[in-house]
């Protein structure tokens, strides 16, 4: 039995599915191509014989299809005694019972037939009824006697049309071929008597009922793929895909899971997926609540053959599943992830900013990334992915995306781009009791979505929509007047869906190639194609390609991050979305209630239609300013960007313990080091051998700095700061500048200024390193252990890492630094947080990114300008040392094992792995683009190598 059991409706290739985006190396691409049409073959039975057109989707909005039966149906006239009515002809079938209703599918010679749908609360009298009217003897042909004011007629010849509403006293006759009566009559009884409760208690009613029978359901050992199998755990689940909801059975053994259907919608009893097999397992949100899982696997003969699977256009398959309670999904996340058999490597989403922000990931695959990680999915209208509106100009002939004024403000949301109207909705804000809100509709509802893709998927509307289209004058008729709604209408605020930038599809949606009858507008133009801008030329295509060509413009590029911080981001709640005028009616945003808490039946059925309904907002992934995007990336390495190789140039042992810091004098070829045994060597690369080697200290020197004057500033675990004259060959001046032993210090040279860090828990900005003039002091909480600085045209900042493992960031104002200031909280803004201490911090050449590694084994590139993670990588291996090399392109990392990590900015992985020394790295440097410096252990020596670098 393969996972792969299911074929798509109106496809001939079971190969064409919908795609999800993963978090896999290689990113998953949604092909949004098939979508809908995956889920809508699974929502069908596929019988062996006959295709059967009975449909999950021609239930109410999370109805609970149970079972069905063979029955024969007689309808019945309008009188009272069914004795004495001509009946019409009797039909064979299958009688459908869900939850709320009873649905009846003719087969053999009348399967062109419509479908009949008898809703409980249409029904009148339900009871069993014999041919004669009297009791049946034992055994005897029974019927099913259903007496209702109206019954729905669906799919009449296979048609995808309205629902036809038939108001009139009606009796149905079933009888049962093989069905007990009497236990079919108590089930739907029971589902009866729910129907004439208030909603939010037959909801209740209804739950029961499920649980009760579910409960009743055995799993078959016999479905195990083998007799050794062990079951690890077992759960109460409910699958979910647009506007169905279909309960099963979760086993997860140490080998495989298997998610057993309760009805027989799907043609085997059991999906069977193998741990080795998954490629994604992550938690998501429903309904506002942490409940969802999402399970992603390729089959093995997607894994044997992947290039005709992509040709195919198949990607990974998808289960999305929802739990009890949040205790439960945890539970099976973290079973499912403790199998020996479980390899699926997620991708973190800072490597995925990365690859974005240096143009290795495109926008459209970006926001498709970001939509999945703030728990949004093809799979649920109500947290569908969102994309924005791009492009303003939906008149002209030709579109110009070179011209700027053809594009949306994307740092506004839609409800803020017409300034006139924004204006009255701040009115009607500043007015309204609390809680307030901007706008009282969302930029994304099932509504919405369906508004789009009524053409290629009308079933989903008829379902939402109770067996009707929309009125043909609000449909979606032309995309110029959607986009003038959507900046002038009071309650109009969407935003757009993916399948307006997605090329592959060639624009589907916007035609209506079923040839539904939509109805007739006002003035009497049939409902057919969306209307085109005449850019479009009247090619779906061609709309649809220039609008991904103008997503990917370096327009949008540069500036798309201000629409993440608002749909995504920081500006998306609290004092910034105040500010930005982003403000939603609250219970659209996670945390703003707990419904596991709402004890009150009708309140949370109220909650609950709220959410389902009017839209949610996206999980927030950005607690800071998103970074932008580079529009300049430098190529790779080297003439086919090769890994990096290193062959040794040279090396010297010089001190007699660890070696503590490091310094470089390029412009005369000087290598300085220091040690914890108090003393300084300098190393000449031109002469090749140890120049200078002087005991300074008694006690270890902890850094060194080089000053243009060719004074060299060290820093002593003796609290102080002692200059060297390198020509005179003696210390011309000490300083005592700390309580505490003086742990780093970093000088500015275009501003003459030394920043110094102690063990004394303090600060320091010294305006000449000459003498005692501090102009800058600050108290901290923690041990300062690393400092670097950067110096910009007007500021210079600092970034500080503390024994507690808080990374720090100081910005100081170039105009005022040489003025006596004392800092505070104020000045500081905490960027990370290691688990352990801070073992050293480095500016980019450029001065916008930073990046730490700590006892924790974690490296963080952090965005220096929007505080923004910008990687997190943990490591096997404590990280002691690191540094840039002078393009940006990599990160140097060296181990406490004597191992140098080469981290790729570009693609955000270790690109390889070197041995340098035989135990720890302390000191690693780059002396130019060709030739680095590390300073380390090999068994008993602490030596300095010299490495010649190659691609």
């Amino acid at each position: 039995m393969t996972a792969d059991c299911y074929c798509c409706f109106g496809c001939a290739s079971a190969a064409v599915r919908y795609r999800i985006c993963g978090w896999q190396d290689n990113l998953c691409r949604l092909s949004s191509r098939c979508l809908l049409i995956h889920w809508i073959a699974r929502s069908r039975g596929h019988g062996a014989m006959e295709k059967q057109r009975f449909s999950l989707l021609l239930l109410e909005p999370n109805e609970i299809y149970f079972e069905d039966f063979s029955v024969d149906i007689v309808r019945l006239g309008g009188t009272a005694d069914v004795r004495c009515t001509e009946p019409d002809l009797q039909t064979a079938g299958r009688l459908k019972m869900c939850s709320r209703s009873l649905v009846f599918e003719a087969k053999g010679a009348s399967a062109g037939q419509p479908l009949i749908k008898i809703m409980y609360k249409d029904c009148t009298t339900i009871d069993r009824q014999c041919q004669d009217g009297s009791e049946p003897a034992s055994g005897d042909g029974q019927r099913l006697a259903i007496r209702c004011r109206q019954y729905i007629e669906m799919l009449d010849r296979g048609q995808i049309q309205p629902y036809r509403f038939v108001q009139q006293e009606c009796t149905f006759l079933f009888h049962f071929h093989y069905a007990k009566l009497d236990e079919c009559l108590q089930q739907i009884c029971q589902l009866y008597r729910a129907s004439t409760l208030p909603s939010y208690e037959q909801n209740s009613m209804i739950a029961t009922i499920v649980y009760s029978r579910h409960s009743r359901v055995k799993f078959n050992p016999l479905w195990l793929n083998n007799l050794y199998e062990r079951t690890v755990a077992d759960f109460q689940v409910e699958e979910i895909n647009p506007l169905v909801v279909n309960p099963g059975r979760l086993l997860v053994t140490n080998a495989f899971i298997y998610f057993q259907y309760y009805n027989n919608i799907s043609t085997k009893p059991v999906l069977k997926v193998a741990i080795r097999h998954i490629t994604g397992l992550s938690k998501h949100r429903y309904l506002l609540r942490q409940i969802g899982l999402r399970i992603r696997w390729q089959d093995e003969q997607q894994q044997q053959q992947p290039s005709a699977v992509a040709a195919a256009g198949g990607t990974d398959q998808c289960l999305y599943l929802v739990f009890r309670n949040q205790p439960d999904r945890d539970d099976c996340w973290r079973c499912i992830g403790e199998q020996p058999d479980y390899a699926a490597a997620e991708q973190s989403p800072e490597s995925m900013t990365l690859k974005w922000q240096n143009g290795l990931v495109s926008n459209y695959d970006y926001l498709l990334y970001l939509n999945g990680l703030a728990d949004r999915s093809f799979q649920d209208l109500t947290q569908y992915p969102v994309f924005p509106w791009i492009v303003t100009d939906y008149t002209s002939p030709e579109l110009n995306l070179a011209e700027p004024g053809v594009y949306r403000d994307l740092a506004k949301p839609v409800g803020a781009l017409n300034p006139e109207r924004l204006a009255r909705l701040r009115s009607r804000y500043e007015e309204m009791g609390e809680p307030k809100f901007l706008y009282g509709s969302h930029y994304s509802t099932p509504g919405f979505v369906l508004y789009y893709l009524v053409r290629k998927h009308p079933e989903l509307m008829l379902c939402l929509q109770n067996g009707k289209f929309d009125h043909p004058d609000r449909m979606f008729n032309s995309v110029a007047d959607a986009y003038h709604n959507c900046l002038h209408n009071m309650s109009d605020f969407k935003e757009l869906i993916p399948e307006f930038y997605d090329p592959e599809q060639g624009g589907d949606f916007l035609q209506n190639g079923l040839k539904i009858d939509f109805g007739t507008r006002f003035d009497g133009t049939p409902v057919g194609h969306v209307a085109l801008p005449p850019w479009a030329q009247n090619s779906p295509a061609r709309f649809v390609r220039l609008l991904r060509q103008a997503l990917e413009s370096d327009y949008v590029s540069a500036r798309l991050h201000h629409w993440i911080d608002l749909i995504f981001g920081y500006r998306q709640q609290g004092q910034p979305a105040l500010d930005a005028d982003n403000v939603f009616y609250h219970l659209c945003y996670e945390g703003s209630v707990d419904l596991g808490q709402i004890n009150d039946l009708a309140a949370r059925h109220a909650i609950e239609v709220q959410i389902s309904e009017f839209g949610q907002i996206p999980r927030q992934l950005f607690r800071t300013a998103h970074v932008s995007k580079l529009l300049a990336v430098p190529g790779a390495v080297g003439p086919a960007g090769g890994r990096m190789v290193l062959r040794a140039l040279g090396e010297y042992c010089t001190h007699k313990d660890a070696i503590t810091a490091v310094a470089i004098d390029r412009a005369v070829g000087h290598i300085f080091t220091t040690s914890k045994d108090g003393t300084m060597t300098c190393y000449s690369l031109g002469e090749r051998r140890k120049i200078r080697s002087v005991q300074l200290s008694d006690l270890p020197i902890s850094s060194v700095q080089l000053a243009p004057d060719r004074s060299i500033i060290l820093g002593g675990w003796d609290n102080t700061i002692f200059i060297y004259n390198f020509d005179f060959g003696k210390i011309s001046s000490t300083i005592r500048a700390h309580d505490d032993a003086v742990s780093c210090i970093s000088y500015v040279p275009s501003y003459g200024l030394l920043v110094s860090g102690s063990w004394d828990c303090s600060l320091k900005i010294w305006n000449n390193y000459h003498n005692d003039s501090v102009v800058g002091y600050h108290v901290l909480e923690e041990k300062v252990v690393s400092l670097d600085t950067f110096a910009g045209e007007r500021t210079i900042r600092v970034a500080v890492g503390l024994q507690s493992g808080e990374l720090l960031l100081y910005e100081l104002d170039g105009r005022t630094v040489h003025r006596p200031t004392s800092y505070t909280r104020d000045n500081q803004q905490l960027l990370q947080t290691h688990r352990g201490a801070v073992c050293e911090v480095r500016f980019s050449a450029k001065g916008t990114l930073i990046a730490s590694v700590g006892e924790d084994r974690l490296l963080y590139v952090t965005d220096a300008d929007s505080s923004m993670t910008i990687c997190r990588k943990e490591l096997a291996e404590t990280v002691r040392c690191l540094c840039w090399t002078a393009d940006g392109k990599y990160l140097l990392l060296g181990d406490r094992t004597g191992t140098l990590h080469v981290w790729n900015m570009l693609l955000g992985v270790v690109e390889s792995e070197l041995t340098l020394h035989t135990a720890c790295v302390y000191r690693i440097e780059c002396i130019d683009e060709q030739r680095i410096v590390s300073c380390g252990k090999d068994d008993n020596n602490y030596c300095v190598k010299l490495w010649d670098v190659a691609t």
